[in-house]
């Protein structure tokens, strides 16, 4: 055996991933995780912001969140957690987690009702931490 270490390796990652989903699969029987996607485009279809995640049966995670610098505040990254919650829930997702470092947009989601289940202080410096949330789109009974 050889162990090698290296850069990105798109292929590698989708070697994983398969891996994972069969592994997972016979963990959890039912539908596997689906790659959930929100993006909103200007008047040019020039990308103004986007969310990426994903779904899997009772759980939605959120993996990158991103608004373009003249459109932060404006109300598009609430349009696309809003979206994103909405077909979370349509497709049976009853809460969805996040990780933002403290100088990303931990406020933001506060604001929208996530709390904060997890800090990593240090990460990735001394003076910031990486911040776990979640949210419940359902309220439990």
């Amino acid at each position: 055996m050889e162990i090698r270490t290296g850069s990105a390796d798109p292929a590698l990652d989708a070697r994983l991933s398969g891996e994972l989903d069969t592994f997972n699969a016979r963990a959890v029987p039912g539908p596997s995780a689906v790659e959930l996607t929100v993006t909103a485009v200007d008047q040019d279809g020039e990308l103004v912001g986007g969310l990426s995640g994903w779904t899997w049966q009772e759980a939605a995670g959120i993996g990158l969140t991103w608004v373009r610098d003249d459109q932060r505040g404006s109300g598009v990254g609430s349009d696309l957690l809003i979206r994103f919650e909405q077909e979370a829930a349509a497709r049976g997702a009853l809460r969805v987690f996040v990780t933002s470092f403290t100088f990303q947009a931990p406020g933001f989601y506060e604001r929208h009702g996530y709390r904060e289940i997890f800090r990593w202080d240090g990460v990735p410096v001394a003076g910031h931490a990486d911040v776990h949330f979640r949210k419940e789109l359902v309220e439990p009974q």
